[in-house]
């Protein structure tokens, strides 16, 4: 595991980050990105998943901006040998803003610049593919030791409208512990997820986690909240990293972590999202994603929409 230089600047000015302890929720945005794209190669040979487009924007970089909204002050990446380019996105282009702005192009310097002045970045390099809970375990000594919680964003899923992180802030914030997010899905389609086992609260979305069972069967599900790629974790998860057993292929997963402190009394508790959710993991809901943030834009949108209405026609 390896850190490397730090690039872009941070969003948060001095004053709020001087207010004191626990004014922010966390500081830290942790996003795993080793991954090889196998489901969309042969494009994934030369282009990380990460960057492909959604519109004229890479997904990563909407992730970002989510964090950096909730509060994030830095978003560690975390990579491996050979996708370099995810990180040097988020780095300055002073060149070719230089010749934009030369040729009167504003409205592009300020979409060049936009990555860069999000959020500070790090990369932390994931040696070998051992799966999600290594992954985050890498970015353990770019946290802070006086940080007691970090986000986790999963770069394939897009979390509509954005927002969430900032109230799983304040479910922790009223319970302690540990905050991951959850969507309400019909029943026949749990075997697609991990799916939380939960105790109500006194808020109809928020639920007390007991336990998580992986893609069960419908009639075996113990409930229809499965796990969306958002994660408030308290710094106990790598406490629990380091005592899970690597389960299949000799990876460590997450869940494993956070049911281990689930079992040891740690609370944790989801937040139901109620908006929508697009997966930029698979080539068909990437084009889902493309089509419904292509259809929001005011420059492309209506034609689109026409076009769109005429070929469904024929």
């Amino acid at each position: 595991m390896t850190l490397l230089s730090p690039l872009g600047s941070p969003t948060m000015s001095e004053r709020e980050r001087d207010e004191g302890p626990g004014k922010l929720p966390f500081r830290s945005a942790v996003v795993p990105a080793a991954g090889l794209g196998t489901r969309f190669l042969p494009t994934t040979k030369a282009v990380p998943k990460e960057l492909l487009p959604v519109v004229d924007t890479p997904g990563i970089e909407l992730v970002a901006a989510e964090a950096a909204e909730a509060g994030a002050e830095q978003l560690l990446i975390v990579s491996s040998p050979g996708k370099d380019s995810v990180a040097a996105y988020f780095a300055e282009s002073p060149e070719l803003e230089k010749e934009l702005a030369e040729r009167g192009k504003e409205e592009l310097v300020a979409k060049v610049r936009r990555a860069h002045e999000l959020i500070a970045v790090r990369t932390v390099t994931q040696d070998e593919p051992r799966g999600l809970g290594h992954a985050v375990g890498c970015a353990r000594p770019a946290i802070g030791p006086d940080e007691q919680a970090f986000a986790v964003l999963l770069p394939d899923d897009l979390v509509l409208p954005t927002g969430v992180l900032t109230t799983m802030a304040q479910v922790r914030e009223r319970y302690g512990g540990s905050v991951l997010c959850a969507f309400d899905v019909p029943r026949e389609a749990t075997a697609a997820y991990g799916v939380f086992q939960v105790e109500d609260t006194d808020d109809d979305d928020v639920k007390r986690v007991r336990g998580m069972v992986e893609k069960p069967a419908p009639d075996e599900a113990p409930s229809t909240f499965a796990a969306a790629g958002r994660y408030l974790l308290d710094r106990a998860v790598f406490d629990a990293l380091d005592r899970i057993e690597p389960g299949a292929g000799g990876e460590l997963q997450l869940t494993d972590a956070i049911a281990l402190l689930i079992d040891e009394g740690h609370p944790v508790h989801v937040v139901v999202h109620r908006g929508g959710h697009h997966d930029l993991g698979n080539p068909a809901g990437y084009v889902r994603a493309y089509v419904d943030f292509a259809l929001a834009d005011p420059d492309i949108g209506p034609d689109l929409r026409a076009w769109l209405a005429a070929r469904l026609e024929s």
